[in-house]
């Protein structure tokens, strides 16, 4: 099985039943089919074929799924382009790519010579002659081109292997199935938007309601009309909405969890938000090249607040030291991983690839440490370790201090070079709206709760800490600019 097939057996399977909906349509699973088979005529007769690569620089939007599984029908490759990147950066990307069609949204202009397509223009009438389902796991389904915080966005590979590994593993870890309801928050230009909120959920029969753009304050209005049983966003959506008004009580009975990660979340806000709404967030791990996740903290067993849980079913974790060998739990060192949602690779990229997969082991860069039952704990990434005086300082243990204070909705520690101890500790903080920072009492807190040694040496408030293009906080931008 494929995903080149799904959309087909959902709709033998429950034909009136929901699959997909956004704020101007909702589908059934046969509508979505029609839809499908529709679009991949249109795009073969646009001479696209097995093995061609289609860009979709398009908003959160219904069409995008209905290209994603017509490309596949085909066994062509989708590549997303965030919509919010300049016109060099997206022709970067389809050159290195070779995309061979580039879809736009109406109105929007084609770059370079590569033929596009408005989403407008995509064929709708039903196609019973349609291309057969192209079945082939091994074919490549995804490139997702890294947000490239450390250097030239790279092409991350996943085929239909991975994604079905993948998928699987969601499916198992996060227990849903036919009766869950996702909400899609997250752009589907990231891998999670992708494999978390659209393939999981219709890989096991659930439908999904697409969000428009994301606001706090309408947020809740959206989950009290869509009903969903769960969704996945990051932290800095969760802290926005962990600082609503008081009264804000929204009816979020049908919310079974939402799954947190991205970025690591202090256990505070954790704990904050699942008091206040009524609905654990249920914390995760991963990365594009590992086709998602990673880890994840049990829906139904024990969740270990600042961990982020325990491997996902199929896949392996090993925490190695300084000369590569796996250290003991509760000592730090990088996280690796391996199992069948590990990449195939970086496109045209051999010695990049080899840099990081060895031996089927994939080498994160995340620093962090297992506990004595499995728990993953990330301590921050390996370039973002601050070396002062010869002691290794983590950020996070820093961050999840300054995060504990009621007033700070943001906070991120960066390491300031120094003439004498080589680095210190920066930190960056964000007042919650309304609220006053008062760094003096933040000093004084990291002075009782941190060693001397770990203590920022500054704190700078800004009105707003700078974010890439999936929500993270960007520390490079912060080392840049200050």
């Amino acid at each position: 099985m494929t995903f080149s097939t799904i959309i087909d057996r959902r709709a033998t399977d429950d034909p009136t039943g929901p699959a997909i909906a956004d704020s101007s349509q909702r589908l059934t699973n046969a509508e979505l089919l029609d839809l499908v088979r529709a679009g991949a005529a249109h795009l073969a007769e646009l001479g696209i074929s097995a093995g061609d690569v289609v860009a979709l620089k398009l908003t959160n939007r219904v069409e995008f799924v209905v290209l994603l599984f017509a490309a596949w029908r085909l066994g062509a490759t989708i590549t997303p382009i965030n919509p919010a990147l300049t016109d060099s950066e997206v022709a970067r990307q389809l050159d290195d790519s070779r995309a061979k069609l580039h879809v736009i949204e109406a109105g929007a202009h084609p770059i370079g010579d590569i033929p596009a397509l408005s989403v407008s223009d995509l064929h709708r009438e039903p196609r019973h002659d349609a291309p057969a389902p192209v079945v082939d796991s091994a074919l490549l389904a995804l490139l997702i081109y890294t947000s490239g915080t450390t250097g030239v966005p790279k092409g991350v590979m996943l085929d239909h292997a991975n994604l079905e590994a993948m998928t699987a593993m969601g499916r198992d870890a996060l227990e849903v199935g036919p009766e869950d309801r996702c909400l899609l928050i997250l752009p589907l230009f990231h891998v999670n938007g992708i494999v978390v909120s659209i393939l999981t959920p219709l890989l096991v029969g659930a439908s999904v309601v697409i969000a428009d753009r994301f606001n706090p304050h309408t947020f809740f209005d959206t989950v009290e009309q869509e009903r969903p049983t769960f969704f996945s966003a990051v932290p800095t959506i969760y802290s926005m909405l962990a600082a609503l008004p008081d009264d804000v009580r929204p009816d979020t009975s049908t919310v079974r969890f939402a799954v947190c990660g991205a970025a690591p979340a202090s256990a505070d806000l954790l704990a904050r938000f699942e008091d206040r709404f009524g609905f654990p967030l249920i914390e995760g791990y991963g990365l594009s090249e590992a086709t998602c996740g990673s880890t994840i903290n049990p829906v139904g067993g024990p969740r270990k607040a600042g961990t982020v849980g325990l491997p996902f079913p199929g896949q392996e974790l090993r925490i190695l030291g300084a000369h590569g060998n796996p250290v003991p739990p509760g000592e730090n060192g990088e996280v690796t991983v391996r199992g069948a949602n590990v990449m195939r690779g970086y496109l045209g990229r051999p010695d990049d690839t080899a840099a990081v997969i060895k031996d089927g082991w994939l080498t994160t860069g995340d620093l962090g440490h297992l506990d004595e039952d499995g728990y993953l704990t990330i301590v921050g990434r390996s370039k973002e370790m601050i070396i002062r005086g010869g002691e290794n300082i983590y950020p996070k243990e820093i961050e999840d201090v300054i995060a504990g204070d009621p007033t700070v909705l943001e906070v991120a520690v960066i390491g300031q070079p120094d003439e004498k101890w080589g680095e210190v500790v920066v930190a960056f903080v964000q007042a919650r709206p309304g609220a006053t920072i008062d760094v003096e009492g933040l000093m004084s807190r990291c002075q009782e709760q941190l060693s001397g040694y770990k203590r920022p040496t500054a704190i700078h408030v800004l009105d707003a800490l700078p974010k890439n293009t999936v929500g993270k906080l960007d520390k490079r931008a912060l080392r840049n600019h200050w």
